[in-house]
């Protein structure tokens, strides 16, 4: 189905690695990869799900795809150009088509500025059009966020939570992206309004046709808003697949134990069973061979030895599970 489609924006065998605080019962800094030996594709027009516990490295790997991260190893490719090794002045010209929604919509906007200021900002530093068209263009975009030309002279502080995520979403979608990170967007709003949120982002991105990745820990979320979802652990993708097959079929018993914590009606029961035991391992002192081993409840002897590959299972659906290596091929996620 995918391979028809434009890719818009591809990591190939992506790692990033930071050195931890001194200790001093061992020699050196503690190294952790953050992201470890990443394949990912991200199509044109889709919403790319991505999922995991806190601290698995989601963020990190959604800044390294925007070029605010350097990797330390592998290939950011966006638009079919390796932006990679761009200097600061080169990546310039990619700026206005890659573009992040940020978690806390308060501390992500300054404060001293009017919401005119503030989503004419990127017009401004690109020399978009003229001082009229931009206002102008100001103007639609906080009616397609639900805002109206009232806002113009507000300041953030006299505006609730909801509404200030639609000033940066407004900001965000100003130079009509074509890559856009979604970094937890309605993690830190009211229950009330998080719907209100999602729904407005699904209805511009299809009347956009913009391309999302998705950051989220929360299934539901995810679930409502993407058509493919990538699970990650320890800086790793461990499942990637189809919205409906991953959440009907999931493979990995990571992603069995996270689909089983969503409360649902009428569960099938075999995935009653499935809960994480214990807390996430520590990334400065990961566990030998599959990561997950420790908290998995099908754990094999290889399982604590030998890290799985990352199987092609058919129909688009990854796993890196040794419950499924024996009888699949190595592939990249892009094929």
């Amino acid at each position: 189905m995918h391979n028809i489609r434009e890719p818009v924006m591809e990591v190939q065998n992506l790692t990033k690695t930071f050195k931890g605080p001194f200790d001093i019962t061992r020699i050196g800094r503690p190294i952790i990869n953050a992201v470890k030996n990443i394949n990912l594709t991200v199509y044109s027009g889709e919403i790319l799900g991505l999922v995991g516990e806190s601290g698995c490295g989601k963020s990190t790997l959604g800044r390294i795809m925007l070029r605010l991260i350097d990797p330390s190893k592998g290939k950011v490719i966006f638009m079919g150009e390796d932006i990679t090794s761009l200097s600061q002045h080169s990546m310039r010209s990619h700026r206005g088509s890659m573009q992040l929604v940020f978690q806390d919509p308060y501390s992500s906007l300054n404060p001293r500025m009017t919401v005119q200021e503030l989503v004419q900002a990127p017009l401004d530093v690109f020399k978009a059009g003229t001082p009229e068209s931009r206002q102008k263009r100001v103007l639609e975009m906080l009616d397609i966020v639900g805002l109206g030309g009232g806002a113009l002279q507000k300041f953030p502080h006299e505006f609730s939570g909801g509404q200030r995520q639609r000033i940066g979403i407004a900001r965000a979608m100003i130079l009509s992206p074509r890559f856009i990170v979604c970094d937890e967007p309605v993690s830190a709003l009211d229950l009330s309004v998080r719907a209100q949120i999602l729904n407005m982002m699904k209805d511009i991105q299809k009347k956009f046709v913009l391309t999302y990745l998705f950051i989220s820990h929360d299934l539901s979320v995810v679930e409502y808003m993407s058509d493919r979802v990538a699970v990650m652990y320890l800086g790793e993708i461990v499942e990637l697949a189809e919205n409906e097959e991953l959440f009907h079929s999931p493979r990995h018993p990571y992603t069995q134990a996270l689909t089983a914590a969503v409360p649902q009606p009428n569960r099938d029961k075999k995935y009653k069973l499935m809960e994480l035991e214990g807390e996430i391992p520590s990334p400065f002192n990961p566990p030998p061979g599959c990561t997950f081993h420790p908290r998995c409840s099908f754990c094999m002897e290889v399982c604590k030895t030998k890290a799985p590959i990352f199987s092609d299972l058919g129909g688009g659906h990854w796993a890196a599970c040794h419950k499924y290596t024996n009888n699949t091929v190595q592939r990249t996620a892009k094929e």
